[in-house]
């Protein structure tokens, strides 16, 4: 019986030994999963990723995609590098003291990845914002309005504007900030000076209306003399053609008589006379009906067409 007691015993201890061997194998299992786990990061299209190794940037250059890292040492966070979009309104002034009020200004930037990890070590992702863009957008923006009078502004707006994206884009590069877009929304003056701006613009306006009926009225006065010239030019032309015309049927005429009898001929239009002979003897058709003549002495009178 001892010996039986013994043998259950025994058995009792292997069978404890197992269930503790499973379960360290589960927790370790488990672990496993967990560091596996841990050790991978997705990075998302449109963002890039910084390693960090407790803290300190090891790399800012990760893709889009899976990334390793190492469990509880290394860290991998995702950094915005899409354009984005800054807007502001300030007021400013030019150079003959005209206020601009409730000036609404935007822009258009991304971060520059090879300068990234220096951006992260001196001003931080999430210090762009307040440190960079909110004072020299405003600055520069008012220190350029000041150099141009009020009605310069409304006029050259474009150029102001051309102006300050260049200064903009100059001063944030070497910070890791690409400036691609910089546009002034919304320009307002004082009531007085605006009626003033509107009153020169409708002059000017006129100004240029009558500069074109002018410039209508003398094209149409040009063109009526061109008009007369080309008119006069042709009736001399006509003139000179029917003097030679008349000329040239005289010294025929000259040469021969009887040229006469062929141009009348060739004018007749088929109807006969009504009337031939001399002008004591004349002979009247009555019926239309001619008998044969003599053509000396005789005189053909031919109706008119």
């Amino acid at each position: 019986m001892a010996t039986m007691k013994f043998t259950t015993e025994k058995k009792e201890d292997n069978g404890g030994k197992g269930i503790a061997t499973l379960v360290i194998i589960g927790i370790i299992a488990v672990l496993v999963i967990i560091v596996l786990f841990n050790s991978f990061t997705v990075v998302n299209e449109g963002f890039i990723g910084v390693k960090y190794q407790f803290g300190k940037i090891v790399a800012s250059d990760l893709t889009a995609g899976l990334n390793f890292h190492i469990p509880f040492i290394e860290e991998i966070q995702q950094v915005d590098t899409r354009e984005q979009i800054y807007s502001v309104m300030t007021d400013a002034y030019t150079s003959d003291t005209q206020t601009v009020n409730e000036l609404q200004l935007k822009v258009n930037y991304y971060y520059d990845g090879t300068k990234l990890s220096e951006l992260i070590r001196t001003i931080g992702i999430a210090n762009v914002e307040t440190k960079l863009l909110v004072p020299n957008v405003a600055k520069i923006t008012k220190d350029e309005i000041g150099k141009v009078q009020a009605e310069k502004l409304v006029q050259n707006r474009s150029d102001v504007q051309n102006a300050i994206f260049a200064e903009i884009k100059e001063t944030l590069a070497p910070n890791g900030i690409i400036v691609t877009a910089f546009a002034i929304e919304n320009l307002s003056f004082d009531d007085a000076f605006e009626q003033s701006i509107q009153a020169k613009v409708i002059a000017a306006q006129d100004a240029l209306k009558m500069q074109n009926k002018t410039a209508e009225k003398e094209e149409e006065a040009k063109q009526k003399v061109i008009a007369a010239e080309a008119d006069a030019q042709s009736q001399k032309i006509k003139a000179d053609a029917e003097a030679y015309a008349i000329q040239v049927v005289q010294e025929q005429i000259a040469q021969s008589p009887d040229y006469i009898n062929y141009l009348m001929m060739s004018n007749w239009n088929g109807v006969l006379p009504q009337a031939i002979g001399t002008e004591v003897n004349p002979f009247i058709a009555l019926n239309g009906d001619y008998s044969a003549a003599t053509r000396e002495n005789t005189t053909v009178v031919v109706p008119a067409e």
